[in-house]
């Protein structure tokens, strides 16, 4: 947990020593954006499931879930450099949220030693939230068109819920991965609409597994497509 502190610690840091030195060594040659996202997250699974009993004993491994295709919505700010020699590289951070719920489906549980057995997995349900601090991003203009591209490092907050038993448990700050390609039109100087691709996986942790029978904490992968588009106003 302590490692994890440290990492938002130091991304936000960076993330402020990143818009200073925009703002200050470059204020007439920064393009800044702002801009509003809605979408949907789908393909999503949760994988590498592993959960320790609370009563000690081997680690149950579980089969990979898959995550119902939901909404989501969220924002984005950055900028490009405005010098003619750099105005395809730019920096990007953006926040996202989506509630996923897990589909009913048959779980495989195993552990060593022990025949596999399986059980019926159904009425979970996971929030995720994304902030991504910083992603480098490069463009290619071509008159009001704009393929772009990113990549960086993303913060992610998972939340289970378990409806029949009316139970909820939290695994925060968890470092991931975020790619994105997408494709912006320039309706005016500073008016734009988008559409946007991006992955995000991250890794994370339960003290509270709520997945199996098994009364202990866990932890596994997140991984999801997600498709979204938008407005922004470049200034």
């Amino acid at each position: 947990m302590m490692s994890r502190l440290h990492f938002v610690i130091g991304a936000y840091s960076f993330t402020i020593a990143m818009s200073v030195f925009a703002l200050f060594s470059h204020p007439a040659q920064a393009e800044w954006y702002v801009a509003g996202q809605g979408g949907v997250a789908f393909g999503g699974n949760l994988k590498q499931l592993d959960e320790v009993p609370a009563s000690g004993g081997g680690a149950f491994q579980y089969s990979n879930l898959a995550l119902h295709a939901l909404p989501l919505y969220g924002g984005k700010v950055g900028y490009y450099f405005d010098d003619p020699a750099w105005r395809w590289l730019g920096f990007e951070m953006e926040a996202y949220t989506s509630t996923q719920h897990i589909k009913q489906q048959g779980l495989e549980v195993s552990q060593r030693g022990v025949p596999p057995s399986s059980q019926v997995i159904s009425d979970k349900s996971g929030r995720v939230t994304t902030w991504a601090p910083i992603s480098l991003m490069v463009r290619y203009q071509i008159g009001p068109v704009e393929p772009y591209f990113g990549v960086g490092l993303s913060l992610s907050f998972l939340h289970f819920h378990d409806a029949a038993t009316d139970t909820t448990t939290s695994s925060n700050a968890n470092m991931g991965f975020i790619g994105k390609a997408g494709l912006r039109w320039r309706v005016t100087e500073h008016l734009a609409v988008f559409g946007e691709w991006k992955y995000n996986q991250f890794s994370f942790s339960f003290d509270q597994f709520l997945l199996g029978s098994a009364s202990g904490g866990g932890d596994g992968r997140y991984g999801s497509h997600i498709a979204v588009g938008g407005l922004g106003w470049h200034f």
